[in-house]
């Protein structure tokens, strides 16, 4: 099969990540170990991990005129995602991501900056794209309008719609009836389930629960995919790799589990490097891994 072709309206972020021994209690002053920036935000992020695995990717966001959103854009640029849908925002910041990595996890503050101004307007400009898209895939890092925008043109055009829920806000019950699949981690389902009743679309549901693994429906009867056993060093975009892997197994037509296991094996291998993006895996890398660990 030619590769797919994935569409991400989304996020893009610079992260700002310092290292420490422990997270700071409220009023607290600590000393970090490390610090660094790195590109960021769940869309950049999703696209990023679709590129690697051989998709055609396409981003739609907005970044600020800003050093920033010059260098998430060369940085994009050099990941082969197609750009013609990022504009810059004149006199506004790009969005950044604060994050803390202690105790072998994360802590995230996002500032959206830039990705306010990916409306529906500005969206609607990219509607031929949404159209010949395989697959598009959206967060909740933009506005919400804009996401209910992005499923109605999908809709509109037969065209998977993948919702990762994340951060997790208010979202509709019309909004969850058009999408292909929606993937929030356990806290976002939490969320999720306060304002929707998703017994009505288990077989949507992809929960992604970190150690222990996947969860999935089929007929109504839950399925669930061990995670596997690897040393975590950051887990900073572990599920932005697991959703661009998804939307790229889904692309080429997988079946759900299928695409669940790939999807599980590239997100283990993205845990063992530091930074959202530098652990994401190219396709040979997660077939190998998978030959490798049954």
């Amino acid at each position: 099969m030619e590769k797919p072709i994935i569409t991400v309206v989304g996020s893009i972020n610079m992260d700002l990540v310092v290292t420490a021994m422990k997270r700071p209690e409220a009023g607290e002053t600590i000393l970090g170990n490390d610090f660094y920036t790195s590109p960021g935000g769940k869309g950049a992020n999703q696209a990023v991990a679709a590129s690697r695995l051989g998709a055609e990717v396409h981003m739609i966001g907005r970044v600020g005129d800003d050093e920033f959103g010059s260098d998430l854009i060369n940085f994009l640029e050099r990941e082969n995602i197609f750009l013609s849908g990022v504009e810059p925002v004149t006199h506004k910041a790009s969005g950044v991501a604060m994050i803390t990595l202690a105790d072998g996890d994360n802590s995230i503050i996002v500032y959206q900056g830039a990705n306010l101004d990916t409306t529906p307007e500005y969206i609607r400009k990219y509607e031929s794209l949404i159209a010949k898209s395989d697959v598009v895939v959206t967060q909740l890092e933009i506005p919400i309008e804009s996401v209910e925008e992005t499923a109605r043109l999908c809709q509109k055009h037969n065209t998977h719609f993948i919702l990762n829920p994340a951060p997790a806000a208010d979202v509709s019950t019309d909004l969850i009836a058009k999408t292909s699949f929606v993937t929030p981690n356990q806290l976002e389902r939490t969320a999720l389930s306060e304002k929707v009743d998703m017994n009505q679309f288990l077989e949507k549901l992809i929960v992604t629960e970190g150690k222990d693994g996947v969860v999935y429906y089929e007929q109504q009867k839950q399925h669930r995919i061990p995670s596997y056993s690897v040393s975590a060093v950051d887990t900073t975009g572990a599920g932005d790799t697991f959703n661009g892997a998804f939307a790229y197994a889904i692309g080429m037509k997988e079946d759900v589990k299928t695409a669940c296991h790939f999807a599980n094996a590239a997100a283990a291998l993205s845990v063992q490097k530091i930074g959202a993006q530098a652990g994401m895996p190219t396709k040979e890398e997660v077939y190998e891994f998978i030959r490798n660990n049954g």
